[in-house]
């Protein structure tokens, strides 16, 4: 069996010479996404716009590059990513649009336009079949993504406080999920609500089709109503005051498991191709509205048609780094009673377990953890 080649270039540049950009097009190009017919196709590029206050997420400049590609090619790309479960300013999709043109993301600097994949409260997705899994049967997926002819991931790898490091899987899987397949990957369980927060809108009543939910006049509050609900999420993506929410979370391992399931039902049956950039490594996500100081030095740009294999490649250039002095990884390390778990993303965060979804993904077919590195 053949191995998969990841493509890899660094970040050096000489004065007067080629930048960056070029350095990644010529990249990306040499990976051969010119394999990939995109005459006349919709093509999704799912990347992370950054949460406000975030300052490591990959910049409008490196999107710009996929997209001018993708135009020369005959494709009509446009930027995508799904609304979040947690509070924020991505929680919809006027807020995350709001977010998206601040951190710099506009038609006018990225080339294309811009859609929030699962619609406006995060409720506009469809339930896409997962062959061949084990904790998902049936994905919720926005709409917009499915709706695309191509998937295209441009991907900030870093570390991430739950699932060990932010990949081309993680990015697909928990990106595309929309609320409720954020919520389905993440929890278990069902639903409650916070009197405090509580408006007594009843907008998440509209969006109930179980009668799941209880309004009381007197009160003028909502509540749950544990027999009839189903844990589907759809209140969450209504509430516009952040009162619903959930509590009962998976293991590590699920959760991980989980997320290469979701990036399974994204990529099954259509082109792909994914792009990672390892560069201001932060120790967790871009979500956060924050982001501490690198725990690792950048490392360079990565394009391959095979998630699995890029997502190994980024892996074992990260562990072979040195740990940067001041990061949360070098903190960990001269800590009194420091136990030495011989995995850069595991010291930094101690209880991660990211292997699960690499090996869940092999499962599924998604890819292989055998590849050649081509260098550039």
């Amino acid at each position: 069996m053949n191995k998969s080649k990841v493509f890899f270039t660094d970040f050096h540049t000489e004065m007067y010479g080629d930048s960056t950009l070029v350095k990644l097009r010529r990249m990306i190009l040499a990976a051969g996404i010119g394999n990939i017919d995109m005459d006349g196709k919709f093509v999704a590029i799912k990347m992370h716009f950054g949460e406000l206050g975030n300052m490591s997420y990959l910049r409008p400049n490196y999107a710009r590059v996929l997209v001018d590609i993708i135009r020369e090619m005959g494709g009509k790309p446009f930027l995508t990513d799904c609304n979040t479960l947690y509070v924020g300013s991505r929680k919809n999709a006027l807020e995350h649009l709001y977010c998206a043109w601040q951190n710099g993301f506009t038609p006018l600097t990225v080339g294309c336009p811009i859609i929030i994949g699962d619609g406006l409260k995060g409720t506009d997705d469809i339930l896409v079949p997962v062959r061949g899994g084990e904790y998902v049967k049936e994905a919720k997926i926005g709409r917009a993504v499915m709706d695309a002819d191509i998937i295209i991931s441009l991907n900030h790898f870093k570390g991430h406080e739950e699932v060990g490091f932010g990949g081309c899987i993680k990015n697909i899987g928990m990106g595309c999920g929309s609320r409720a397949g954020k919520k389905d990957q993440h929890n278990c369980g069902k639903p409650q609500i916070n009197p405090d927060l509580c408006r007594g809108c009843r907008m998440c009543q509209k969006e109930c089709a179980n009668d799941g939910l209880t309004f009381d006049a007197d009160v003028r509050k909502m509540s749950v109503n544990k027999e009839n609900c189903v844990g589907c999420g759809r209140c969450i993506g209504a509430c516009n005051f952040d009162a619903i929410s959930f509590t009962e979370s998976n293991a590590n391992d699920m959760l991980c498991r989980r997320i290469a399931e979701y990036a399974k039902a994204v990529l099954d049956g259509r082109p792909s191709f994914h792009v990672s950039l390892v560069r201001d490594i932060s120790p967790n996500c871009d979500c956060h509205g924050e982001n501490d100081v690198p725990i690792l030095p950048d490392v360079g740009m990565f394009a391959s048609f095979d998630p699995l294999a890029l997502d190994w490649a980024c892996v074992d250039a990260c562990l072979a780094a040195e740990p940067l002095p001041g990061g949360q990884l070098y903190a960990n390390i001269h800590k009194p009673g420091f136990v030495d778990h011989h995995d850069h993303f595991k010291n930094s965060n101690p209880e991660i377990e990211w292997r699960a979804c690499l090996e869940q993904a092999e499962k599924l077919g998604l890819g292989s953890r055998e590849y050649e590195l081509v260098k550039m």
